[in-house]
């Protein structure tokens, strides 16, 4: 089998940990929230199969890479800013982007902002959708209440200590919680509880998933944490504000879609028949493709027909 390997490379302050696999033209993998390297770990050696250099950073705040204090550090500027200086370091003048959950709208925001260095982007579980005109924050707490685990993870310190309780058992209830093979998750915390008395513990893991996983996340978390990743959604509000530039600006790059049928994300009202109209601004939006069955951790459920997808899409640009 291909083999991974890894390095840390100098981004903007950062020595930004890498996992790679193969050569050829360059491939971006950003994971989401709460993942790392590690959950493109099929995409790695299929790409690199295919004849792409297939890379995975562990992005600004996550597991081997770490990143600042402050949590002003941790905007969507920042976070397209990493993604850009990766590509040079990599010594690549352009790339592919990819990027699932949280890496979704960074992938889609380095397309959109620096079009000149992207040659095509793909968002997985996540679509593009226009900046509201408001900020997000009091829009969710007024639509969904203080419970909605976006405006929970606002506060200081509480989720870290939660999810950093005992690691092992958060990632099997969030992994397992989010995927298809679980009943549908609604990510409201009840009053005076924590994130995970919504997630279900399994009964048994679902193929997918091995306790060799589970542990390979626990032990990437170890030295880092949790508020790196969640300062993340601590600046929900200041990215509104930051992008205000490019309120409607059109995603002109090849693009594509992809999602499972039972993500929690396309489970918001009306999110799945918004798809078709991410074509008013994803401007070259090639395939939207969704996955029966299929929930939250798109690549790590159903890795062969995501590989397939984004292969497909590598060799139409």
């Amino acid at each position: 089998m291909t083999a991974i390997t890894h390095r840390h490379v100098d981004v903007n302050g950062l020595s930004m940990h890498v996992a790679e696999a193969g050569t050829g033209p360059l491939v971006l993998l950003l994971h989401g929230f709460p993942e790392c390297w590690y959950s493109w770990r099929h995409q790695l050696v299929a790409l690199a199969e295919a004849g792409y250099h297939a890379v995975a950073p562990d992005q600004r705040g996550y597991a081997r890479t770490g990143g600042p204090d402050r949590v002003e550090d941790y905007t969507i500027l920042h976070l397209v800013g990493d993604t850009v200086a990766l590509i040079t370091a990599l010594g690549e003048e352009r790339a592919v982007v990819v990027g699932h959950d949280w890496g979704a709208p960074v992938a889609w925001h380095t397309a959109q902002l620096r079009p000149d260095v992207v040659r095509g982007v793909a968002g997985l579980s996540v679509p593009h959708w226009p900046r509201s005109s408001r900020p997000p924050i009091p829009q969710l707490r007024k639509a969904l209440g203080d419970g909605f685990y976006m405006v929970v993870f606002q506060e200081p310190e509480v989720p870290e200590a939660e999810l950093e309780r005992d690691p092992p058992d958060t990632f099997r209830r969030l992994l397992y919680a989010g995927s298809g093979d679980a009943p549908p998750l609604v990510p409201i915390v009840p009053e005076g509880g924590g994130f995970l008395d919504v997630c279900a513990e399994p009964d048994a893991l679902p193929g997918w998933l091995t306790e060799d996983d589970i542990a390979v996340f626990a032990a990437e978390y170890a030295p880092t944490g949790f508020t790196g990743p969640l300062n993340w959604y601590r600046n929900l509000d200041r990215n509104w504000e930051l992008t205000a530039a490019w309120h409607r600006a059109p995603i002109t790059p090849p693009a594509l879609f992809i999602g499972g049928d039972r993500d929690m994300v396309l489970a918001a009202p009306g999110a799945r028949e918004r798809l078709p109209r991410m074509r008013d601004l994803v401007t070259d939006l090639r395939d939207i493709v969704l996955l029966p069955g299929c929930g939250h951790w798109t690549q790590q459920e159903r890795p062969e027909e995501v590989d397939e997808a984004l292969i497909g899409f590598l060799r139409s640009l």
